[in-house]
């Protein structure tokens, strides 16, 4: 919808009621085509309805706009000086449009993410990078940091969402579940690279890199690795730098997806474990500020990139065979 400032009503010299799009359309027209029925075969009306808004549109301008020869419609030089400024707010309308048509695709806005380091040091930028590609976005911003400051970051208004580790309790805040499950990295030409799904005891005599992190998710794998007869050969607090041990031959490691997947390919393959343990990653956003389309589009491509992540569990509803 086109409409005028108090200024640019002045300008036309018309009160703010008697002036409407339809009229500067069809003026529009008339100067482009040189008469009231061409105008009207490109507006899709009759002509009597564009003689009227042309009349109704002069009236509104207290001027004299065109000179009737017959069929034609001679413009006025009052006419051509007005055509320049009703050109001008022609394209200011259909930039608008084209910038609503982007939003509702979302080719348009912004995209502020934070999250743990295991997420934003590979695994996001590859994801984001595909995401934004074809898009004019104008504010892309990714940040690694603790899970703790990705709460405060979001909380904030500083991040439009955040990815960290759960559990997470904190007033104001939407946590939902990012489905995302341990896998076993490990050589590609490792005996057990094949397998579709390990079990604790399939681990018997294995050198392992620990993870040495206080969290719930080291802690579960400490958990089964004292149910293996193993070798401890290294350990380390990121799953990322385990896997780069893994890569350099130095055992093998249970570690995060999203660490792993960077890897897949490089020499290093990735099984899922069986039972399965949970990674406890978790969205975070705010409960009180609703999420643009785009946001909400990029969640959902997280989502599914995850369950894309070789040897991540199935869809709920899907089956996959044990070896």
């Amino acid at each position: 919808m086109l409409w005028l400032s108090t200024n640019d009503k002045a300008f036309f010299g018309v009160h703010p009621s008697m002036l409407n799009p339809r009229q500067l359309e069809a003026f529009h027209w008339v100067m482009m085509r040189g008469s009231a029925t061409a105008a009207a075969s490109a507006m899709h009306v009759t002509q009597p309805a564009v003689s009227r808004l042309i009349r109704d549109f002069e009236l509104a301008c207290g001027l004299a706009l065109f000179e009737r020869q017959g069929n034609q419609l001679l413009p006025t030089p009052e006419a051509t000086l007005l055509l320049a400024e009703v050109e001008r707010y022609a394209m200011g309308l259909k930039s608008v449009e084209r910038f609503a048509a982007d939003l509702k695709e979302r080719r348009r806005g912004g995209l502020r993410v934070c999250a743990l380091p295991a997420m934003a040091m590979a695994y996001l930028p590859q994801l984001m990078s595909r995401f934004i590609e074809g898009r004019a976005l104008s504010d892309v911003h990714l940040h690694g940091m603790p899970s703790h400051l990705v709460i405060e970051a979001v909380a904030a208004g500083q991040a439009d969402v955040g990815f960290a580790a759960a559990p997470i309790e904190r007033p104001g805040l939407r946590i939902e579940p990012l489905s995302a499950h341990a896998l076993v990295a490990l050589p590609s030409n490792h005996r057990l690279a094949q397998r579709r799904t390990l079990r604790a005891r399939d681990l018997d005599g294995e050198a392992m890199i620990a993870l040495a992190e206080p969290s719930i998710f080291a802690s579960r794998i400490d958990v089964l690795i004292g149910q293996v007869d193993c070798r401890i050969v290294a350990s380390t607090p990121l799953s990322g730098i385990a896997c780069a041990m893994v890569a350099a031959g130095t055992g093998i490691a249970i570690v995060d997806p999203f660490s792993v997947s960077d890897y897949l390919g490089r020499g290093i393959s990735a099984v899922a474990l069986s039972p399965a343990i949970d990674v406890r990653v978790a969205v975070v956003t705010p409960r009180h500020r609703r999420l643009s389309g785009l946001v909400e589009e990029f969640i959902a491509a997280v989502r599914r990139a995850t369950l894309e992540i070789p040897g991540q569990l199935p869809a709920p509803g899907g089956r996959r065979k044990s070896s």
